[in-house]
């Protein structure tokens, strides 16, 4: 990805540098899919999150659901950590957090709310420390999704020892204690956060998670009989570069 520097330095000029060096790739391929699925059971055997595997991948259900994303992050042409971002919707409603918290979340979609869920957040357990800002250009696909999609809400399922990071970084709060969630032995906890009420002000902290709306059509712009976005939205007025994918 292309990204203007900016003059600012600190914490999120390295931020902003890492997102120079990202390629995202939709996981398409059978040969992209089982490597992230390795990817997935490496590192949450390293977190001591699932049991021993002799198949040593991690796939789901979820995986070739229609309203399903998974992506690749690679750094150096290395493949260093993944996500998977899920849209429910009243009509396509089957997402991770919906199945595992569906009364907290079944209501609003019933209201007709939109929600973006990202879940299967891993990192390579050998390279997540050479790049400690990776959480952030990781979970910068869940902010694309939400702003291609026109979310209401935005979700995260986190251990509790997580949940400070979700709570500063994307303004999210928890709605529950943490409960039992499918394929892991350790619990999870829903957390959220109104998108169209505190996006502003998540974008003016860190300009990283803005982009275009050609880059929003390159990742998640695939026909797949799924939500239709809205037109881009004005640009905000934070006096930042944007954020151009390359071609």
């Amino acid at each position: 990805m292309s990204l203007v520097q900016e003059t600012r330095s600190g914490p999120l000029q390295s931020q902003i540098d890492l997102l120079d060096q990202v390629e995202y790739r939709l996981a398409e391929s059978e040969a992209e899919k089982e490597k992230i699925y390795n990817l997935r059971y490496r590192a949450y055997l390293t977190e001591g999150a699932i049991e021993p595997r002799a198949d040593q991948r991690l796939a789901d259900r979820f995986d070739e659901l229609p309203n399903s994303w998974t992506f690749g992050i690679y750094l150096g042409g290395e493949l260093t950590s993944s996500v998977r971002i899920s849209v429910a919707s009243p009509d396509q409603s089957d997402t991770p957090a919906v199945d595992a918290f569906p009364d907290l979340l079944k209501p609003e979609l019933a209201k007709g709310k939109v929600i973006v869920d990202p879940n299967r957040f891993v990192a390579d357990p050998v390279r997540r420390t050479k790049y400690p800002q990776l959480p952030y250009v990781t979970l910068r696909l869940a902010y694309v999704a939400c702003e291609h999609f026109n979310a209401d809400i935005g979700t995260a399922t986190v251990r509790k020892e997580h949940q400070a990071f979700y709570r500063r970084v994307f303004l999210h709060q928890p709605l529950c204690l943490p409960r039992p969630y499918p394929t892991l032995t350790k619990p999870l906890c829903l957390m959220a956060v109104d998108y169209p009420k505190l996006r502003d002000k998540v974008f003016r902290r860190y300009p990283l998670f803005r982009s275009t709306e050609a880059e929003r059509q390159m990742l998640f712009g695939r026909n797949r009989g799924v939500l239709s976005p809205l037109p881009d939205l004005p640009e905000l007025p934070l006096g930042q570069a944007p954020i151009s994918p390359t071609g």
